[in-house]
């Protein structure tokens, strides 16, 4: 199932390129609606007294349920030169036809076509959220030129083009909003049902809905680069791509079939010599040996309940490279985390502020923020934000300025001499002695000190902190509540490392990595526990996700998150992963229910057979009704 998105200039974007797969889908459930419907005729003509013509309808139902599910398994057999279970159905009903079960044979065909259809619609719907996904990519945008708007294929659509968005439209590649404002859904990107707020400067995705405001848009990728298009691909071949489990299962089937084949070869003449069976009884236990020893329900056990969770976590913002990383989350036992945008918020805030007796906590703070609007530093940027919000007077402009790179800044307010920056950059003479303890203190915290000085003495210190995120705290209680170990690798000082830690509520954390280094940390990890995820934001924490069983991405779906990883979450949301261990946990649940469920059905139809108190209908019953049951588990997985 691998789906491609090509982009051909002046055609229409692909939507879905397989649209023959939910055609297939009801071609198969008409068709064994027909099947049904000419067995009911068929054994109305013959309880009526009329073999031959019931005999007609019978090879009718034959013919029309049977023909995709032939098809299938003579053309997998001669590309792939090797029997297969849809071979066995069809043997199975052949030889219930020549010993004159015309009907039970019909019935066969009839049950293994409903149980493909449903087959079918589980691998459509499994593709329901990235179908969904290719039917909002928009065909067409208001490209911006010297004359005026023109309305064009976004396949035209080059990297530096200006677009206007209206709204209700939905941006077609990702880009830069160079004029407007407006609220935009996101939740094809992130899994996010909540608008996010857009302003000048701020990146835009394609795909994303245009809520209330028209914008103009700097396109900066190409439409098939855009992170719209990678998230299609990426799931899209997660899909594609096979578990161990259903490695081991397809591996398996093969040499099943060859088995059963012999055994039925063999129960063909052997019971009639060693038990005295007539050979139409011979015949007919062979031929429903043949149905009930057929492994659908045992192949039908693992790949559709992997593409039901594959799909659930896609829906949700989560997207897995493969069914195997997607398995591999069940057996974590400890979790890595970087600190930086991780954890933390990725920026500094405003933590703590205290202000020399006998001055205006709210003045003072007003006159740094003003000189701070003209520095270009996350700190500065963090004081203006936290005034923005806490003070509605407007900033002043200051009478004079000078920055000292790398110290901090100089400034004259009204007639007032301000330095803010590091403690000796300020140098205040006439210190506040409890202004100096209290910043000590903080910077005990891990938290970063901005001092003010105000006509030589110190004014106020600002602490600054990247802050943990609240999601962050509930995920890691819940992953100890799984009994999963965590840690966090920073390369920060021991004394930020035991705050960030202490907050965060991780089990341990190790200061001062290098990158490099926490890649030999994760080895160490895996020695100790075994399987070992790691959380970074894709970047300097790449060797670290390499070494991991898991790498898990963050970023808010950042190209290099969509490429490091092997799973990756659209939002800096931690809370997704202790929600994809227990999808994990209830796909391996649910695999192993349709594994033990249709090993043991067999078990029971052959012995039941071998003793004579089961015939080929009930056969038929159990056998394909085991399959549809084991399909129906699995689609559990997509609520």
């Amino acid at each position: 199932m691998n789906v491609s998105t090509p982009y051909l200039k002046n055609q229409p974007i692909l939507k879905n390129d397989r649209p023959w797969e939910k055609i297939k889908g009801h071609f198969e459930l008409i068709a064994a609606i027909v099947s049904g419907l000419f067995i009911f005729l068929g054994w109305l003509i013959h309880i009526n007294g009329s073999q031959t013509i019931s005999i007609a309808f019978f090879v009718l139902a034959f013919v029309i349920g049977g023909y995709a599910k032939a098809k299938e398994g003579i053309t997998n057999t001669i590309r792939n030169k090797e029997l297969n279970v849809e071979m066995l159905m069809i043997m199975a009903a052949i030889g219930s036809a020549i010993i004159g079960y015309w009907m039970e044979g019909a019935i066969l065909i009839f049950i293994f076509a409903i149980s493909g259809a449903l087959e079918t619609y589980t691998m459509n719907k499994s593709q329901k959220e990235i179908s969904a996904l290719m039917e909002i990519q928009p065909e067409e945008a208001w490209r911006i030129t010297k004359s005026g708007t023109e309305r064009v294929h976004v396949s035209e659509l080059a990297v530096g083009d200006l677009i206007l968005i209206k709204p209700g439209e939905r941006v077609p590649s990702d880009g830069e909003i160079m004029k407007g404002g407006t609220t935009l859904d996101e939740s094809a990107i992130t899994g996010e049902s909540m608008p996010v707020s857009k302003g000048l400067g701020d990146e835009v995705f394609g795909g994303t809905m245009n809520v209330n405001g028209a914008i103009t848009v700097r396109i900066t990728k190409p439409i098939e680069e855009s992170l719209f298009q990678k998230i299609i691909e990426l799931v899209q071949t997660a899909q594609s791509e096979k578990s161990p489990s259903q490695l081991f299962i397809e591996r398996f089937e093969g040499r099943y079939v060859k088995i059963v084949l012999a055994v039925v070869f063999l129960m063909m003449f052997l019971p009639h010599y060693l038990v005295g069976w007539s050979w139409t009884e011979t015949f007919y236990r062979a031929m429903i040996l043949l149905v009930v020893a057929s492994p659908c329900a045992l192949v039908a056990s693992i790949m559709p309940a992997t593409l039901s969770a594959i799909s659930n976590g896609a829906r949700k913002g989560v997207l897995f490279k493969g069914g195997i990383h997607l398995e591999q989350l069940s057996n974590l036992k400890a979790v890595a985390f970087d600190k930086t945008g991780t954890l933390t918020k990725g920026k500094p805030e405003v933590a703590n502020i205290v202000v020399r007796k006998g001055l205006n906590t709210d003045q003072v703070m007003l006159a740094v923020a003003s000189i701070e609007k003209h520095a270009n530093h996350p700190l500065a940027n963090a004081i203006l934000q936290y005034a923005e919000e806490h003070f509605s007077e407007p900033l002043v402009e200051p009478d004079a300025l000078e920055n000292v790179a790398g110290f901090g800044i100089k400034a004259t307010v009204k007639n007032q001499n301000w330095k803010i920056g590091k403690k000796s950059f300020v140098d205040i003479k006439k210190a506040d002695h409890d202004l100096y303890d209290e910043a000590e203190k903080w910077a005990n915290e891990g938290k970063t000190i901005v001092y003010a000085g105000k006509d030589d003495e110190l004014a106020a210190v600002i602490a600054l902190k990247d802050m943990v995120r609240k999601e962050s705290m509930d995920a890691i209680d819940q992953l100890k509540r799984q009994g999963i170990y965590t840690v966090m690798l920073t390369g920060d000082h021991v004394k930020t490392a035991q705050a960030i830690a202490r907050e965060s509520h991780v089990d341990d954390y190790i200061a001062d990595c290098l990158p490099e280094q926490k890649a030999i940390h994760l080895k160490d990890l895996k020695k100790k526990y075994g399987t070992v995820a790691m959380v970074g934001d894709g970047i300097n924490d790449a060797p670290a996700l390499a070494t991991a069983n898991v790498g898990i991405s963050v970023g808010d779906g950042t190209d290099v998150a969509l490429e490091t990883a092997d799973m990756i979450l659209m939002k800096n949301d931690l809370l997704r992963i202790p929600e994809a261990i227990r999808l994990s946990k209830r796909m391996n649940r649910i695999i192993k229910q349709n594994i033990f469920f249709s090993i043991g059905i067999i078990v029971l139809l052959i012995l039941s057979n071998f003793t004579q108190l089961l015939d080929l209908p009930l056969g038929v019953i159990g056998h394909e009704g085991s399959t549809i049951l084991v399909i129906l588990n699995s689609l559990r997985l997509l609520k």
